[in-house]
């Protein structure tokens, strides 16, 4: 649907060469710029067992650098300069070993990140801040149309640098590699730049769901209304769920973006706060849409129990009608057909079809009555 896994393979046009080599050392500062730098695709075959985790550098003096080694992502924190970005896997030992031994984040941050199940938060520590979001997306795998997967995406953002920790492969970081190879610039606003489009699209990935949902309520209502189907309960009840699902993920997040968007920080310059309001904004507008499919849907499961009570009404009065049809039937047959000697028309030779003739006229008089009293 919304969801495409990442392929694993390079780009074949790049033959899997580096995209920029190390220029050569001037003064123990390492420059490299080629005419047309190309990021390389962030996740090949051997991503989880690599030992060092995906980065890319942009130095102070224009230069990019990919895939840097374990002592180039040192000297590159240590510089304090340049934008460093790293992608750690945290289902490989190897790479999240640099979230104490080369960073030295608080060892509560780290394990924030490494678990899967944490909370939506933003926590500011000494020298950096950690922001965990979630991202969202249909699973194509299952047969259940509205069956959601969602992957957490934890930031730590530092003066020079931005550590992004994830399991499953997220579209947010790729969508955000792309990005920096259209707009090389992004990075070299600063790292808050780099982490502020990255969750920009974790955000961004509600809208298409939210579309989705729309089709889904317009369905529903068509099926209920038009020609009554009585799968579409069960249909009710799962959109519901999802859209109650979809809630209480993004419930936490208004409140990180609140916080990001208005609390003072040293990693979050004035202009950079403009940009994540504009994040908190999409989040509100994510937010009333959803407000507004939950009250949709409570009125189209409203609109399901009046059309099963209408068509029961209805169902019950069409045999209403017809027990008071034969009621004379019922009463005139029983009393003439009582076992004694003398009975009215028991003799008579038409007297069977003056019976017939009475419970008819009395049936057809019980109907009149009935309309006039409209009843009917």
């Amino acid at each position: 649907m919304f969801y495409t896994s990442f392929k694993a393979d390079r780009d074949p046009s790049m033959g899997g060469r580096p995209l920029m080599d190390n220029a050569e050392s001037n003064g123990g500062t390492a420059v490299a710029q080629l005419p047309e730098a190309r990021v390389p695709a962030t996740f090949d075959s051997s991503f989880v067992e690599r030992p060092v985790p995906w980065s890319c550098y942009h130095t102070p003096q224009g230069g990019v650098k990919t895939d840097l080694s374990l002592d180039e992502i040192r000297r590159a924190v240590a510089s304090r300069t340049g934008t460093l970005w790293v992608d750690v896997d945290y289902r490989n030992p190897s790479q999240t070993a640099l979230l104490a031994d080369v960073f030295h984040f608080h060892p509560l941050a780290i394990e924030d990140s490494l678990n899967p199940n944490s909370r939506v938060k933003i926590e500011e520590y000494s020298g950096f801040l950690i922001l965990i979001v979630r991202t969202i997306a249909f699973r194509e795998e299952t047969e259940d149309p509205y069956d959601i997967e969602t992957v957490n995406l934890s930031c730590f953002l530092g003066s020079n640098f931005l550590v992004t920790v994830h399991g499953e492969h997220t579209h947010p970081v790729k969508a955000t590699i792309e990005l920096v190879h259209r707009k090389p610039e992004l990075a070299e606003a600063g790292p808050a730049r780099l982490m502020h489009a990255m969750v920009d699209e974790a955000v961004n990935a509600y809208f298409p769901i939210i579309d989705q949902l729309d089709e889904f309520v317009d369905g529903l209502e068509d099926r209920i209304f038009t020609s009554f189907d009585q799968s579409a309960l069960r249909e009710i009840f799962s959109v519901k769920r999802l859209v109650l699902s979809l809630r209480r993920h993004l419930a936490p997040e208004r409140d990180v973006f609140a916080v990001l968007t208005n609390r003072p920080s040293a990693l979050l310059s004035f202009d950079t706060q403009v940009y994540f309001r504009d994040i908190h904004d999409h989040i509100l507008r994510i937010n009333d849409a959803l407000e507004t499919y939950r009250e949709l849907l409570s009125n189209t499961l409203d609109g399901y129990l009046t059309q099963v009570s209408n068509r029961l009404g209805s169902i019950t009065k069409t045999l209403s009608v017809v027990a008071t049809i034969s009621l004379p039937f019922v009463v005139v047959s029983g009393m003439w057909g009582m076992n004694f000697e003398r009975i009215p028309l028991h003799g008579a030779p038409f007297g069977f079809w003056i019976l017939v003739a009475f419970q008819l006229g009395l049936g057809a008089l019980l109907l009149i009555a009935l309309k006039w009293r409209k009843l009917l």
